[in-house]
Formats: C-alpha cells, sequence, structure tokens
C-alpha cells in the first residue's frame, strides 16, 4: 500500500532538490524528510534516492515516481476547484503572479475598473522574478519572459516587450552621450538577459545606481542618475525620455500561461481578458 503522506514529503523533495530546502517548505525538519522518504521507498518497495553522505540524487525510480506524484497533485487540485463549485461563478480567488514592474503598471493601476464589474473576484499578485509554478498551484496565471516549461499549461504567446533608453530631460540637459552614466540590475540579477545585454554595450561607461527592482531604477533615472532601459510604458509612467543610443532596442519574449485544469474557470477567463487588453495596450506604448 502507498504511504500517501510520505508521498507528499518525497515530492517536495523531488522538486526542490534538497532535504533541507523540502523541509523549509514543508515547516518540519531535515530529519523528518528523510525518515518520510526512506519510509515511502518501504511501502514501495524501491529505491527512490541515492544517499551520498548527505547530499540525495533521485534514482531513476525517483524520477518517474516524481512525475507521477505532480501528476496526482495537480488532479488533486483539479478536483479541489470542481468541489467548490469555482468553474462557473466569477467569484472567490486569482493568483496572478509576474515580473513585479509589469505587475505594478499593467496589472494593478486598472485593477477598479475589473473590481467594479466583478466585486466578488479576489486578485492575490505576486512580483515574482521567475516563473513560479503553474502545476503545483503557486499561481494560477502566469506572465513571464520564458514560455513554462510544466506539463498541461496552456501557454499564448503575447509577443516581444521592447527596452529602449530613458532617462530624464533635466539629465540629457546636463550630458553629452559620452558622458552617461547607466543605472542597471545587481549582482542577484547578473544572469537576467537585460543586465547581459546591457553589460554588451556599455563600452566600459559606468554603471552607477544598481537595483534588483526594474521600478527603482525608472525612479532612480527619474532622479536625474543615469540612463535605464525600461518598457515604453514604465518610462512614460515615470516622465522619462527616450534617448538615442545608435541601437536596436532589447527585446523580450512575453508568454502568458495557466494551467489546463483551468479552462472552464469562467474567473479565470475574465481576469485573461482583462490582462489580455492591459498587455497589449501596453505593448502599443
Amino acid at each position: 500500500m502507498i504511504d500517501w503522506d510520505s508521498l507528499r514529503f518525497f515530492s517536495a523533495f523531488a522538486r526542490v532538490g534538497s532535504l533541507a530546502a523540502a523541509a523549509r517548505l514543508l515547516g518540519v525538519e531535515h530529519a523528518t524528510v528523510a525518515r518520510r522518504i526512506a519510509a515511502l521507498e518501504t511501502s514501495l518497495n524501491m529505491k527512490l534516492v541515492d544517499r551520498r553522505g548527505h547530499a540525495y540524487q533521485l534514482t531513476e525510480d525517483g524520477v518517474r515516481v516524481s512525475e507521477y506524484a505532480t501528476q496526482m497533485e495537480s488532479t488533486s487540485f483539479a478536483l479541489q476547484r470542481f468541489a467548490e463549485g469555482e468553474e462557473s461563478r466569477v467569484e472567490g480567488e486569482v493568483i496572478l503572479s509576474a515580473p513585479p514592474a509589469y505587475l505594478g503598471t499593467v496589472v494593478a493601476k486598472r485593477l477598479g475598473t475589473l473590481r467594479s464589474t466583478h466585486p466578488r473576484l479576489r486578485l492575490r499578485l505576486v512580483g515574482a522574478k521567475s516563473t513560479a509554478s503553474l502545476a503545483r498551484k503557486e499561481t494560477d496565471i502566469a506572465i513571464a519572459f520564458s514560455r513554462p516549461q510544466e506539463q498541461n499549461v496552456i501557454a499564448k504567446s503575447l509577443g516581444t516587450l521592447a527596452f529602449f533608453a530613458h532617462a530624464s530631460q533635466d539629465y540629457l540637459a546636463r550630458h553629452t552621450s559620452d558622458a552617461f552614466e547607466f543605472i542597471g540590475y545587481d549582482p542577484s540579477m547578473a544572469e537576467s538577459v537585460q543586465q547581459q545585454w546591457l553589460l554588451e554595450r556599455l563600452d566600459d561607461r559606468p554603471i552607477s545606481v544598481t537595483s534588483n527592482d526594474l521600478r527603482i531604477q525608472a525612479l532612480a533615472a527619474a532622479g536625474h542618475a543615469g540612463v535605464v532601459f525600461l518598457p515604453g510604458f514604465l518610462g512614460r509612467e515615470y516622465g522619462l525620455v527616450r534617448v538615442d543610443m545608435n541601437d536596436t532596442p532589447l527585446e523580450l519574449p512575453l508568454w502568458l500561461a495557466f494551467h489546463e485544469d483551468l479552462r472552464g474557470s469562467q474567473k479565470i477567463r475574465v481576469v485573461l481578458d482583462f490582462l489580455m487588453e492591459g498587455l497589449t495596450q501596453a505593448q502599443g506604448q
């Protein structure tokens, strides 16, 4: 007989890749996670992990079992939504994850219209710099710069989002192009496409201000601290003007995704339509 509770612990370990991370996720001691994995191996009569000191690595059987566990979690979420009768009502909570700057400008600033039309709808907005899991219901809808690779996810391409150089009028009046300083991401975002693209174009010119948040970068540019690369809609929000850098803009693919189990949910459809309208407007600015 399958030890279902231990399967939950094993699934968390397989998802995050370490005993310590799984323990933090589940709110238990790492020894408890190890004990639960051993119990599951006993109940299945399978070796699910290779134990190398304190490090655990999935075996081939462990990988297959983790895939089944993910499918079971997805089915469980779908059953829960069905039992709660969510499919035909525009009420209850919808979780939306997106990069923080876009969530603020494209979504949060327009929520009054949506709320006035659907007052029983609740939005939980999660600013995320990486794609939240749709399969594990960390989010219901995700906006991201890369296509989610999870199974059973419906992903729609929204085209591309262009980043242009922006600065304040005051900064441009006081600096010639050869004296420009730049605003970019801090080391925590060093691997981001935007930061790599910027670094390739600096020609040894300095980055004067760094932040892990694009809106803070925009505010720094509005405070005359330098030149920043932003989507057009964000530059407009902060009263910045485009700077001619004799370069083509950075264009990032934009994706809108949700789990296929939510295809029939009316509240999801309402939020998707709202997002599509806002993102179309943002791309046109």
